[in-house]
């Protein structure tokens, strides 16, 4: 079922130059609106709700395919499933009923190789589905499980899968194990859609690595961890496959953590030069400031700043670069801040409601 929102005062929709839109994903079982389209004002980087739809229950997570105005999104259920659409000025239109990945709770989807490939966080798997010509998914998945488990019993007594993402070489795929404490390093064939491990690495026992980010340079890697508010910083060796943690950056100025509620890091994403990072703590609800040094290995904390709402899930930079948002779950709403590019800072500019929102991407 769609709903339309707010009437269109702009043409910045699919295809009108450089003005993309917005495209909110949320739990549609706690009250979320399905895939929210909103216009951005490229100046402020404002967002304005167009419509919605709920065509698939909880899609929670978004990626788009940059050339081809589709856009892909999880189900995020116990019997995970992804979908296709088609991104129309009346915004997104399901190209064909969702597709099952044959893995509990799918938290994460990326396009590499012809294939959609998901992270289902409850069942410790990656799945990969083909993409056919017309942009629909094809089946059966095939699913490569995970092993192990680390010494959070309450939280790490299994595999949980909770981003894949291919390297910017494209020849590996690396999975982040939230359970195991670990990052593998995959081959994806792209005539069978079988995945295979070449390679692990270890991070810390107890820290709950959840997200991972490139620096554009391609040469290092940022891990967000959820279970202790640490970003790690690894070397990446694309002709190896090989990543090698640096060392760790807290995600709270010193003597914050434990002072207030539990912290669970969420997101984190880099900006175009690689000078700065930024990483959504939720609990906490700020997003830190990071100063990225590539050469030398490292990232240091600038400062902290609140979120603009409860429960920051997902952060997204505008493709300008000078905008930066929080997807803030409990709160419902997404709030939108200007980056200072000297500092790195973000200024809150405004936020639009958003119930149980849980991600922001622009196509």
């Amino acid at each position: 079922m769609a709903t339309t929102g707010p009437a269109e005062r702009t043409s910045d929709g699919p295809g009108h130059g450089d003005r993309p839109r917005a495209y909110l994903g949320s739990f549609t079982t706690a009250g979320g609106l399905g895939i929210t389209t909103a216009a951005v004002d490229p100046a402020t980087g404002a967002l304005t709700p167009l419509h919605s739809t709920d065509a698939v229950p909880n899609p929670s997570y978004l990626v788009p395919d940059p050339g081809t105005r589709r856009l892909y999104a999880v189900s995020e259920t116990p019997d995970g499933a992804a979908a296709a659409f088609r991104l129309t000025p009346e915004g997104p239109e399901l190209l064909a009923p969702a597709t099952p990945v044959d893995g509990a709770d799918p938290t994460y989807l990326t396009l590499t190789a012809g294939h959609l490939v998901t992270a289902n966080y409850s069942s410790g798997t990656v799945s990969t589905l083909p993409v056919r010509a017309d942009g629909t998914l094809g089946g059966p998945p095939r699913v490569l499980a995970h092993q192990g488990s680390g010494p959070r019993a309450d939280r790490q007594e299994g595999p949980h899968l909770h981003a894949v993402l291919p390297d910017p070489s494209g020849r590996w795929l690396l999975s982040v194990d939230l359970g195991t404490d670990a990052v593998r390093v995959c081959t994806l064939d792209p005539a069978s859609g079988t995945l295979s491990v070449r390679g692990e690495t270890r991070l810390r026992p107890g820290s709950g690595p959840r997200h991972l980010a490139f620096h554009p340079g391609g040469e290092l890697a940022c891990v967000i961890n959820e279970l202790d508010p640490t970003v790690t910083l690894c070397r990446w060796d694309a002709a190896q496959g090989t990543l090698t943690p640096l060392g760790e950056t807290p995600l709270l100025p010193e003597g914050a953590a434990g002072t207030a509620a539990p912290t669970y890091p969420s997101a984190l994403v880099l900006s175009r030069d690689g000078r700065f990072a930024w990483a959504a703590n939720r609990g906490d609800d700020s997003i830190a400031v990071l100063s990225l040094d590539a050469g030398a290995g490292t990232a240091a904390l600038v400062t902290t700043v609140p979120c603009g709402g409860h429960w920051p899930r997902d952060l997204a930079l505008h493709p300008s670069g000078r905008h930066l948002y929080t997807a803030n779950e409990r709160s419902g709403d997404v709030t939108w801040f200007a980056l200072d590019p000297r500092t790195g800072v973000p200024t809150r500019g405004g936020s639009v409601p958003a119930p149980a929102a849980s991600c922001v991407v622009f196509a």
